[in-house]
């Protein structure tokens, strides 16, 4: 979806623009990171996502001159125009100019590692933040959530059609955020089309509605469509929408068709789609699947099939598109380091906080994946891309420096990858594939020890410190808080 998206962004990222312009700070340059802090949904990953849009972001970035006037008409509360006329006449010809190195969309993530590391002017890096946190934050929450439903749903495909409820356009890339998790299909057409993945979907209660009788119906429906047929059967009374059902499962099944499925869309789900297996089985329509829907999550799911509920498919909506009983991953994008040109040497900053969870991470940071023999995963190690990994390869839990953990001997590779030099997109179109990130989500969850992926109080995956950087990071928080080592 093309957008000019160089105003989408706080007015405070355009002072601070002007203020390095106005303080000859242009050229300065710095390094920033887009991390998470705590893992959403209570739960124990989550599944980086937004990737697309970012590049789409990256690609485009220009001020127009309507943007221009825009600007240029903003006043200051006490007086006069918000921006200087030659700030604007700069912006008029700026470019980006940052290198981006991220993961990979459908990447299995964690808690504290950055998904993405912005470096380079610290303009270029200040204006993107707002927006690629707007875009990596919301898909990478759904995402997370679709990937929590479909694992719960096993082999039993998902389709998300939640676009109805979704907050606005928001809905067209949480649909395709959902694929990425997991979801077989989407009913969001415009999804469908801009993204190349699966759509599919039935009909709803007014088709039914619309005729004097349901039986007509849904004759009227496997007419017009023998080879998609799947009939709403909740509109009046579940019973006896699946008898009519049944008397149009076997007349296409006389003409040598197939009906291919029953949906019902609310009551008890449970005991409904029993008895309509039941029925379905004894009239020989043991082909026939049941599709579930109404406000589906992954809690309701596993309750339904804990029941031993027989169901074929899932359609999961509003739950899934809004991330109903979670608004917001709280992913931040934080500077960790700056320069005053390409070629000298990094000086660190850490930003201190009396909650441990938000003292930020000094240096240039990347992530090792470290594996078993068996292929799953060990432990992510962070580090600082310009210093030798300590040779123990012991990572420090970023909350509590009491817990370590040793990764040395086992493979590893690393997450970051090239996404952008000096403002240009390094990544061909094929890495930014929904089909192809939904089986890089599906390989990293497969990845996952059992107990990190279940749905309560799971077991925490290793993510920590490289033991040089804790130790980097330690001496720099206690030069910032006045405390004097003991050389005694």
């Amino acid at each position: 979806m093309k957008a000019d998206y160089e105003l989408l962004t706080d007015l405070y990222q355009l002072t601070m623009a002007q203020g390095y312009w106005a303080t000859d700070k242009i050229d300065s340059y710095a390094c920033f990171h887009m991390y998470f802090r705590d893992y959403p949904f209570k739960g124990g990953y989550a599944i980086a996502c937004g990737l697309a849009q970012l590049a789409e972001i990256v690609d485009s970035f220009h001020f127009s001159e309507t943007d221009l006037l825009y600007l240029s008409r903003l006043r200051a509360p006490g007086g006069g125009p918000m921006f200087d006329e030659k700030f604007l006449a700069f912006l008029r010809g700026f470019r980006l100019k940052c290198d981006i190195d991220a993961v990979s969309e459908g990447t299995v993530v964690f808690p504290h590692e950055p998904l993405v590391r912005v470096s380079g002017p610290i303009l270029s890096c200040q204006l993107l933040e707002t927006a690629l946190l707007n875009c990596v934050n919301f898909q990478t929450l759904i995402a997370t959530k679709a990937a929590r439903v479909c694992l719960v749903a096993g082999d039993a495909p998902v389709a998300e059609f939640g676009l109805r409820r979704a907050q606005g356009l928001g809905g067209v890339w949480a649909s395709r955020a959902a694929i990425i998790g997991g979801c077989a299909s989407t009913s969001n057409v415009l999804a469908g089309k801009l993204y190349n993945v699966p759509v599919s979907g039935t009909h709803a209660h007014s088709w039914v509605m619309s005729f004097e009788s349901e039986l007509e119906a849904f004759r009227a429906y496997a007419r017009v469509f023998p080879n998609n047929c799947v009939l709403l059967v909740d509109t009046y009374d579940v019973e006896q929408g699946v008898k009519n059902a049944i008397t149009v499962g076997l007349e296409m099944k006389a003409r040598g068709q197939r009906l291919a499925g029953i949906r019902i869309d609310s009551g008890d789900l449970s005991w409904l789609a029993k008895m309509a297996r039941r029925m379905l089985d004894e009239a020989g329509l043991a082909d026939c699947g049941i599709v579930l829907s109404n406000d589906l999550d992954e809690y309701t799911i596993k309750s339904i099939l804990d029941e031993g509920t027989p169901v074929t498919s899932w359609g999961v909506g509003t739950r899934l598109a809004t991330s109903y009983e979670q608004p917001s991953l709280g992913g931040v994008y934080k500077i960790s380091a700056v320069r005053k040109s390409p070629d000298a040497d990094w000086s660190y900053r850490v930003k201190l906080s009396e909650t441990a969870a938000k003292t930020t991470m000094p240096g240039v940071l990347d992530v090792r994946r470290y594996q078993f023999e068996d292929g799953r995963l060990a432990g992510d190690m962070i580090f600082d891309i310009d210093y030798p990994v300590n040779k123990r390869e012991v990572i420090v839990d970023p909350l509590d420096e009491m817990r370590q953990k040793r990764l040395s001997g086992l493979t590893y590779h690393t997450l970051l990858h090239p996404f952008a030099r000096d403002g240009k997109l390094v990544l061909p179109p094929v890495d930014f594939d929904a089909m192809a990130a939904r089986t890089r989500a599906l390989r990293g969850l497969d990845s996952l020890d059992e107990t990190q992926k279940r749905m309560l109080n799971p077991h925490t995956y290793p993510v920590g410190f490289e033991y040089g950087l804790f130790e980097r990071r330690r001496d720099l928080i206690a030069q910032l808080r006045g405390i004097v080592k003991d050389t005694a």
